[in-house]
């Protein structure tokens, strides 16, 4: 079990998920992206955050969540990692921001028995509960090095495969 202090809820398909409150920058309306050409599925691009260029994932994706148009409710949530020992920007797309919260009981407990079905799960720091709900906590710094991990070995079969037919 873990402590968690306040949590950001987000909303992705019928799913509820959390980051903690202490590593948002701000949350955002919809606005203009820049496309960066043969960028990963995730990488939206690259938006405008004060005068600052940070990269833009979508949240969807990164979860396995299939792909869905923008609603009034979309929001971007600007957020900061720590990569390497380093403090990095980045935003996320999010279908819905709820609220700033805390858990049932602030504690978060690891996946039970996650490992018998192999699922890979750096992605989530643990669940919680919040009113009631099951609430997925997100592991930010594991999250983008599993995404990134994964998108380099795509591309290194794919190169492998091109290799092959050369």
């Amino acid at each position: 079990m873990t402590n968690v202090t306040q949590i950001l809820t987000l909303g992705c398909s019928d799913d509820l998920y959390a980051v903690p409150v202490d590593r948002v920058q701000e949350i955002l309306d919809p606005c203009p992206v820049s496309r960066l050409p043969h960028a990963p599925a995730h990488l939206l691009g690259v938006i405008d955050v004060r005068g600052d260029d940070v990269v833009l994932a979508d949240l969807r994706i990164i979860l396995g969540l299939p792909v869905c148009a923008d609603t009034a409710a979309t929001r971007i949530v600007v957020l900061w990692l720590n990569r390497e020992g380093r403090r990095a920007v980045i935003a996320v797309k999010a279908d819905r921001v709820i609220e700033v919260t805390h858990l049932d009981d602030n504690t978060l407990t690891k996946v039970p028995e996650a490992g018998l079905f192999a699922w890979e799960e750096r992605l989530v720091s643990g669940i919680g509960r919040c009113k009631g709900k099951f609430v997925t906590m997100i592991d930010l710094d594991s999250m983008f090095q599993a995404v990134s991990a994964a998108t380099s070995s795509k591309t290194v079969r794919s190169h492998s495969k091109d290799e092959e037919a050369a």
